[in-house]
């Protein structure tokens, strides 16, 4: 089976779409110097995309035999970047990507083991974060982060209500009701990804979750209709920025630190990304019991990769090697929401005395499950599950107020397409 044939699939966006290449670093016109495409996701705002700029200038200037173009790929339509890139034959040396994304261009055979790269970096990686990339007995990228899912508050606008701080979903429901008005909304989102994690994130902490046992597609059972009831009814209650459809994270995040809502479900770090005096206000709610009277999230380790079509795999690994070792600036520069997965970055005093950061490890980590928490493991079909867009589709329409008997059951039919495949 050719490249086309297997990357026919919903490829639809052209490259042009994507962010606009940067190349990083002059080389002279005598140089023999290798050239290698990273393509970098939208991991923070704007300050992240000139740290990640800065350092690959920086790995430009100590490696004059390779030099390094960057690319900053947006959420939007990220899934279908990749695929076209791969289908036409210009897929990048190196990139980040989605929790999912090397194992499922690995089962396609367009992703190089990284086990050689993990050897040299030694044991510098929190637990679980090796294990999350191991399918089919190989290392399929190196991690660089884990994404997990907090519940944030703004102290002022709880206090002025008089507000407790909420401990289940109902009493968060009833939180949000309460706050709204006066221009203030109990809830703020987003209609991207971000806004999308709602979705496993909501299901799972309430005994369900986008899979059943046996594998087959989970959306409609009893407890994840009961999570997800959680967001329609938030919303019929008017509690909802009715922007949120409209908003991409980033718009959400800006719009919580402005004080326009009162809960906010982002990234471990998010309060790093706005104001000093808007995070002073911003707390971090304890994680919400369930229906089941069980707390539950939602994480995902994302990772760094290198690709096939490479023709310089040996300086592609000495990239990658030195953007793991190198990481430290693109949280204390570059503002990252997620958390680190090389402990040397993690032991950094930047972590040891964040609030949030220490909230997120000791309360929500040892809670986190995967979005294949009941049928177990990493496949290949989790990348399209994660990208493929019909859970944004499905966010959307929730926020929009449309009835979940109208919407879920198409989501799910479409998950059961997607495990098929």
């Amino acid at each position: 089976m050719n490249k086309s044939t297997r990357f026919t699939r919903r490829a639809t966006l052209g490259l042009a779409a994507a962010a606009t290449a940067l190349t990083i670093g002059m080389v002279p016109a005598y140089s023999q110097a290798v050239t290698l495409d990273f393509w970098d996701m939208a991991w923070a705002g704007a300050d992240y995309v000139t740290t990640a700029e800065a350092q690959v200038a920086k790995f430009n200037a100590e490696n004059p035999d390779i030099q390094v173009t960057y690319r900053n790929i947006p959420w939007s339509n990220w899934y279908e970047t990749f695929v076209t890139a791969l289908a036409s034959g210009s897929a990048p040396d190196v990139s980040t990507g989605g929790g999912f994304q090397a194992v499922a261009l690995y089962g396609q055979g367009e992703i190089l083991p990284v086990d050689d790269v993990i050897a040299e970096i030694g044991d510098d990686f929190v637990p679980g974060s090796l294990d999350a990339m191991k399918y089919d007995g190989v290392s399929v990228a190196v991690p660089w982060a884990t994404s997990t899912r907090v519940l944030f508050y703004r102290k002022d606008i709880l206090e002025k209500a008089g507000v407790a701080v909420p401990t289940t979903f109902e009493e968060f429901r009833a939180a949000a009701k309460a706050v709204t008005g006066n221009g203030v909304y109990g809830l703020v989102s987003s209609g991207d990804a971000g806004g999308m994690h709602w979705i496993p994130y909501v299901t799972l902490a309430n005994g369900g979750g986008l899979f059943n046992e046996d594998g087959t597609a989970g959306l409609t059972s009893e407890a994840s209709m009961t999570g997800l009831g959680i967001l329609a009814g938030i919303v019929a209650d008017g509690s909802l920025n009715p922007a949120s459809v409209g908003y991409v994270n980033n718009d959400a995040i800006g719009s919580f630190g402005r004080g326009e809502a009162a809960f906010l479900l982002s990234g471990a770090l998010m309060p790093s990304q706005v104001p000093p005096e808007a995070a002073a206000l911003i707390g971090v709610v304890p994680p919400l019991k369930g229906a089941h009277g069980e707390a539950e999230t939602l994480h995902f380790v994302n990772n760094i990769m290198l690709y096939k079509q490479t023709e310089h795999p040996a300086e592609a690994k000495k990239f990658l090697k030195w953007w793991s070792d190198n990481a430290l600036p693109l949280w204390s520069e570059g503002k990252v929401g997620n958390l680190p997965t090389r402990a040397s970055v993690a032991a950094d005093e930047r972590f040891a005395s964040n609030e949030f950061a220490q909230a997120a490890l000791n309360e929500y980590e040892p809670i986190a499950k995967t979005l294949s928490e009941a049928k177990g493991g990493t496949f290949p079909a989790l990348n399209a599950v994660d990208g493929d867009g019909f859970l944004v589709s499905l966010v959307q329409a929730i926020w929009q107020g449309q009835p979940l008997d109208a919407v879920v059951p198409t989501a799910n039919d479409h998950l059961t397409e997607l495990l098929a495949e």
